[in-house]
């Protein structure tokens, strides 16, 4: 007869936790940034067909660091449930706040009852009138939400990012400037490896804006072209 192995409900959550945030540093970063003009995303990513930020509804942008498929199913579930709402209510109804909160169920539902958690973190960020009224969310593994002020650092050696983001970010700042702090942000990466290299130039950027000028729908992604212009 065999004896039962018993593990702690303790040790099980920290297990899991340890194993969503080494798989969610693995990741290539993702800096979101409240600027003059908008919300302006920012992420290290070589993939032209794998997008790390999207649009989620009128005026709510989508970012994430992680496992893709994970993410990505999460990104296609926040796009219908904001058309759900919008169609069965009304467009003004859809808030960045009702997205937080589902993915924040989801994905505290997913850490506790599955095995194996999902290994992400996510962005959302709804654009305002003004910069002042910008909504920014992060979401964690484990399902806590936390709004934030000014910007969201995720993925790689995030903790030093974020130091490097606070010691240069003030509210104002124009697209060119916060894309310039987020480049030289993400070039001097530390501690980079060889599955994450630290970005060495404008083409391994994944750029997109919510612009607060456009009346209906406003997430723009840039090309390539853009980019370069931006950051010359």
């Amino acid at each position: 007869m065999t004896i039962p192995y018993y593990v702690s409900p303790e040790q099980v959550i920290a297990d899991k936790a340890e194993f969503a945030s080494k798989g969610i540093k693995r990741g290539r970063s993702v800096i979101v940034m409240s600027t003059e003009s908008g919300v302006l995303f920012v992420a290290d990513n070589p993939s032209r067909a794998l997008h790390k930020i999207g649009e989620i509804y009128d005026r709510i942008g989508f970012a994430a660091v992680g496992k893709y498929n994970e993410f990505e199913s999460l990104r296609v579930a926040g796009i219908r449930l904001a058309d759900m709402r919008g169609f069965s209510y009304d467009r003004s109804d859809v808030t960045v706040r009702t997205i937080a909160n589902a993915y924040a169920q989801t994905l505290g539902s997913i850490f506790i009852e599955a095995s194996k958690p999902y290994e992400v973190e996510i962005a959302v960020a709804e654009v305002g009138a003004n910069q002042e009224s910008d909504q920014l969310y992060r979401i964690s593994f484990d399902g806590s939400v936390h709004d934030e002020t000014g910007y969201i650092c995720m993925g790689g050696e995030f903790e030093k990012i974020a130091e490097a983001v606070k010691a240069e970010y003030r509210g104002g700042m124009s697209n060119q400037e916060a894309l310039a702090l987020a480049l030289s942000v993400l070039t001097v990466e530390p501690e980079s490896t060889k599955d994450a290299p630290a970005v060495k130039s404008p083409l391994g950027l994944e750029v997109a804006l919510l612009d607060r000028t456009r009346s209906h729908r406003t997430f723009i992604r840039f090309n390539s072209n853009r980019i370069a212009e931006m950051t010359q």
